[in-house]
């Protein structure tokens, strides 16, 4: 007999007991575990997130949209103090869009870390990697409103743009606003 040939099939068949091993009794069948995409209302927001919604809800009282929860899976570029915090997502239904129109809010310890994230988020959607997420005409509204931050962003040249733009006036009546730059 040909050692070789002899330490190659016991290799091998080595290998597919562990290969076999593998898919039997001690095998997971779970399937994999991956973060849930954010869509609609998170469960870690309070009642700040619901007071801005109502806030945002008088805003837009003048403006033919209807503000619901969001039942598709939605994350904006965020810088690292928003990737970290609670949000919701909201969609706002417009005209022609049905894939447009979303809104943010993230809660936050207290107004001055909702400002300190607010400013960090400007500066970010002004880098080149958030830029290139959005079209080359995209305007953002982010506002400060006590605990929490509003973000909402829309470009001229979607087909709603017209409706989108009256919502960005509208919600430039809320809190203090932060400019993002070219």
């Amino acid at each position: 007999p040909n050692v070789g040939v002899i330490g190659l099939v016991g290799v091998t068949g080595l290998v597919a007991a562990l290969l076999l091993a593998g898919c039997g009794v001690a095998a997971n069948d779970a399937p994999a575990s991956v973060p849930i995409a954010s869509a609609g209302p998170a469960a870690g927001v309070g009642g700040a997130v619901a007071q801005a919604r109502g806030a945002i809800g008088t805003a837009l009282a003048g403006v033919a949209v209807q503000l619901t929860d969001s039942t598709r899976p939605y994350r904006p570029p965020e810088a690292s103090r928003l990737r970290e915090a609670p949000r919701a997502v909201f969609q706002l239904v417009l005209p022609d869009e049905p894939d447009g129109g979303f809104l943010v809010v993230y809660q936050f310890a207290d107004a001055a870390a909702a400002v300190d994230a607010g400013n960090e988020e400007a500066g970010y959607l002004g880098t080149g990697p958030a830029r290139v997420q959005f079209p080359r005409d995209a305007q953002h509204v982010l506002r400060e409103l006590g605990p929490t931050l509003i973000i909402f962003s829309w470009s001229p040249q979607d087909p709603a743009a017209g409706v989108e733009g009256q919502v960005a006036a509208a919600l430039g009546s809320l809190g203090v606003g932060f400019t993002v730059p070219n």
